[in-house]
């Protein structure tokens, strides 16, 4: 644990700082948006198209997460389930995976706070009650089952992206800040679209809104998991490369990867940095000493 946190602890704050802006983003929009003395209510009246724009908002936010140097380097993972996942497929450490969900479960509610100590009573109308997350016109059984498919398919779709070559594999953030928007659009009408238990936790601490909040710790992660076997049986063990969405580039891994950034890391070059022991950093090595002999 100690070795964990003293090597790692970097990695744990981004991940924190990652959720934690998510947040922000999500309670300002949500404020903006649905705040009935807002100016965009009263300019746009149709609630779904409102709905819409917090999905496309929030779908970019996560995309300019995950492409962040922090993001990069932590893997941007800001939800427990997807840890869990990784943890499951062996590829993120048990002490890891504990103090990754410890920050994602803080930042998450640091950013709340941070939100209601800039947005003000807005963030606390009963038209915004702080983004949270309670289920929708379906019920219960037709959240869980919702929240349950949701999260089986993003994670369906970023283990098949993110472990194509890296010249597909480099869309991945991108794909899932896409599925983040169609969500929000469509789904967040049946379960407020959570699919992340710390992110449900972050609003629900402050609005006092706890309807149901059971299904919203159990559906993500069974959802990613399930996805996560399916992968295995189709797949195999040895198809899951690594556990960021974003991983072709120069930040260190601390995950069971392998993966060593190259000296010189370029876009065109795909495939650098891959492989148990850095072997493209022991190349750039000896091609480096054959032009200095030469």
């Amino acid at each position: 644990m100690k070795d964990a946190l003293r090597n790692h602890w970097p990695e744990y704050l981004m991940e924190a700082a990652g959720l934690g802006l998510f947040m922000v983003s999500a309670c300002l929009f949500s404020a903006l948006l649905f705040y009935p003395d807002s100016p965009a209510v009263g300019a746009i009246p149709d609630a779904f198209v409102r709905g819409a724009l917090i999905g496309i908002a929030m779908g970019l936010t996560a995309i300019a997460i995950i492409y962040s140097p922090w993001g990069k380097r932590s893997g941007a993972h800001l939800n427990p389930s997807v840890t869990l996942t990784f943890l499951r497929l062996g590829k993120v450490r048990p002490w890891d995976a504990l103090f990754y969900i410890a920050a994602q479960f803080t930042g998450g509610l640091a950013g709340v706070l941070l939100a209601a100590a800039l947005i003000g009573p807005p963030l606390a109308a009963p038209a915004v009650n702080y983004a949270a997350t309670i289920p929708g016109s379906w019920g219960i059984g037709g959240a869980f089952l919702a929240e349950a498919l949701i999260a089986f398919g993003l994670m369906a779709t970023v283990l098949s992206v993110s472990n194509r070559r890296p010249g597909v594999a480099r869309y991945t953030g991108l794909i899932a800040g896409c599925l983040v928007a169609l969500y929000i659009t469509f789904e967040a009408p049946l379960s407020g679209m959570s699919m992340n238990p710390a992110r449900s936790t972050a609003s629900a601490i402050p609005a006092g809104v706890w309807t149901a909040f059971w299904l919203y710790f159990t559906a993500p992660p069974l959802g990613m998991l399930a996805a996560a076997e399916c992968y295995l049986r189709l797949k195999g063990a040895a198809a899951v490369r690594c556990a960021k969405l974003h991983h072709q580039n120069a930040y260190r891994c601390i995950f069971r990867c392998g993966y060593v950034p190259s000296l010189f890391p370029s876009p065109s070059r795909e495939g650098e940095g891959w492989g148990e022991g850095g072997h493209s950093v022991r190349r750039e090595a000896r091609a480096m000493s054959r032009r200095a002999a030469a």
